[in-house]
């Protein structure tokens, strides 16, 4: 793993958070309940737990970013190292349930009026432009100043170098992503006959694009308003996307705005554990791969991500 990744894993900058926050809450229900005064500071980071594969790292990496509350959905049956048992909000929640994303992310919303969240799953990593040496508070607040209540990121997978030696596709120290293959097309508005909607894109590629055969239509896009501030009566719906049209667009009408991206071991993991496709990969890597360096300078290189006006 990138050394600098590494040391602030292991020594998360909590800044001015309270390090001991954390009980463990039976239910969602449960913790709206006994924290509305945590969910009134943000930005808040919700990552749902899916497996128990690399669980302490993602939630090392959200802490070390800055995110004022970090809630971690999982299953009861889950452990949770004792560092990050006083750190960050552990709630018991399943989500191998139907609409378990769609449902978790929704309640936060109607809990937590104008507040920044941001969510992601196990495995997943935000990087944002310069994040190495600002907080996510910092960009958070350049974006609201550009009159922004929502920010595209795009999901770029990671996958280990040597599938023999990591059968699950997930190797910190070796993770490998695609340098090109991305690509978008207009979306199109079904409601409008069938014309494209204004500023929204849909954007491919990465190992979905790559094994598209082996992914279900609907979920072959690599787009997701990750990041995104609560209003009243804002839904997320089963595609990654809003109720609220306008938080769908990938920048404002007068200039480009930043964007993000969740640097993802998930597909990578779906590939090699459904009985479909287990057995047809050998490897991910391909003559466009390239070491995963763990810095946002690589993304911004790469045009995986857009710094806009904030320089």
């Amino acid at each position: 793993m990138h050394a600098d990744l590494t040391d602030s894993m292991a020594k998360p900058n909590y800044d001015d958070r309270d390090t001991k926050v954390s009980m463990r809450y039976s239910s969602l229900a449960q913790f709206v309940t006994a924290q509305r005064d945590a969910l009134a500071l943000g930005p808040i980071a919700i990552v749902l737990v899916e497996d128990e594969v690399e669980v302490d790292t993602t939630l090392r990496h959200h802490l070390q970013l800055g995110f004022k509350h970090v809630l971690a959905l999982m299953p009861a049956i889950f452990d949770l190292p004792r560092d990050l048992q006083e750190t960050v909000h552990r709630i018991d929640f399943d989500m191998s349930g139907d609409g378990a994303t769609e449902m978790a992310v929704n309640t936060i919303i109607a809990a937590a009026p104008k507040q920044w969240i941001f969510y992601c799953y196990n495995a997943e990593y935000l990087f944002y432009p310069f994040c190495e040496t600002r907080a996510i508070t910092e960009m958070l607040a350049f974006h609201t100043e550009e009159r922004r209540s929502s920010m595209l990121t795009y999901i770029i997978d990671l996958y280990a170098d040597d599938l023999d030696q990591c059968p699950n596709a997930v190797s910190l120290d070796n993770a490998h992503l695609d340098r090109s293959g991305y690509y978008a097309l207009a979306r199109h508005d079904a409601a409008n006959e069938g014309h494209p909607k204004e500023r929204q894109l849909d954007f491919y590629g990465g190992l979905r694009w790559r094994y598209e055969e082996h992914v279900p239509a609907a979920r072959r896009k690599i787009d997701r308003i990750a990041i995104f501030r609560a209003t009243a009566g804002l839904k997320l719906r089963d595609d990654h996307t809003f109720s609220n049209e306008e938080f769908n667009t990938y920048a404002c009408k007068w200039h480009h705005n930043l964007t993000a991206t969740i640097c993802s071991f998930r597909t990578a993991k779906a590939l090699k554990s459904n009985p479909g496709s287990r057995y047809e990969i050998n490897t991910f890597k391909w003559h466009n791969s390239a070491p995963f360096e763990w810095h946002s300078r690589q993304l911004l290189d790469l045009g995986l991500m857009e710094p806009g006006q904030w320089f």
